[in-house]
């Protein structure tokens, strides 16, 4: 088990000073680097071996929000590892006020095959360095709340976007916190759409699988349906997200506003 210190970046926080549900998968994302460099597997030995984990799913369950200034600390480990390919790691980070996010990444380890990334077995040397630790008693992995009222069925809100050749990740395609940004401005264009300040979206969880990595200058389309709330009053809601008329994710999120009455977000995406 891998333990580190967490840096959340000043953009990486709304004006509340809390930070946002994209920017907190970019510190998990960091501290699963900086454990594989710490076991030997910096990102350019994963470049010169022709080599790379991508994540296939993820989930986060966010039990607060991190504020500005407040000293935050990692740790990760690999729970599983499978068919000598597909990786299961824990990430966890807390703050001065107790735990503050889990995720459960999947990886999957591929290799260039005729400069196309297909998955394949690691080496002897990488299986070694990511031998596979128990958890810690009582650290389980995150899961979202069920629902429990669903909401009809309903015709999605639909924003499209134009994805950054600036923001593509060192593979070239967008990196997979930007699904869940994307996400989260399509519930804050319903809000301000609806006359009420995006500013009061709050994230509780997210869960995404990735199929297809949209490139700089595509046209993404994220499809917004609204779901059904849990018992904590929280909506929950699916994300499709499609680009060159290819499914490229599903993304999850469960949500709450500050100060605000939930059902007011569920009236901004049903309409």
């Amino acid at each position: 088990m891998i333990e580190s210190f967490v840096h959340l970046p000043r953009h990486a926080f709304s004006a509340r000073d809390a930070a946002r549900a994209g920017d907190v998968w970019r510190a998990f994302q960091e501290i699963a680097v900086e454990a594989s460099t710490a076991a030997g597997w910096p990102p350019s030995r994963y470049r010169d071996e022709g080599v790379a984990f991508i994540v296939r799913s993820m989930s986060v369950v966010h039990a607060r929000e991190a504020l500005y200034g407040e000293r935050l600390s990692g740790r990760t480990w690999v729970s599983r590892m499978r068919r000598e390919m597909f990786s299961t790691r824990e990430v966890r980070i807390t703050s001065e006020r107790g735990p503050l996010a889990a995720a459960r990444q999947e990886w999957v380890h591929v290799a260039a095959v005729d400069n196309v990334l297909e998955p394949a077995r690691g080496s002897r040397a990488l299986l070694d360095a990511f031998a596979p630790e128990t958890a810690p008693e009582g650290d389980d992995s995150p899961a979202l709340a069920a629902i429990v009222t669903p909401i009809a069925a309903h015709a999605p809100h639909v924003l499209e976007l134009d994805a950054f050749y600036t923001a593509m990740d060192p593979l070239d395609h967008a990196n997979h916190p930007a699904y869940v940004d994307w996400s989260d401005e399509a519930l804050s264009r319903a809000l301000a759409a609806a006359g009420l300040a995006p500013i009061a979206l709050a994230p509780v969880a997210e869960e995404a699988t990735f199929k297809s990595g949209v490139t700089g200058g595509e046209r993404a389309r994220v499809e917004t349906s609204a779901r059904g709330l849990t018992a904590g009053n929280h909506l929950v809601c699916d994300h499709r997200i499609v680009a060159g008329g290819r499914a490229c994710a599903s993304v999850t999120t469960v949500r709450r506003l500050i100060d605000r009455p939930i059902e007011s977000l569920v009236r901004a995406i049903t309409g």
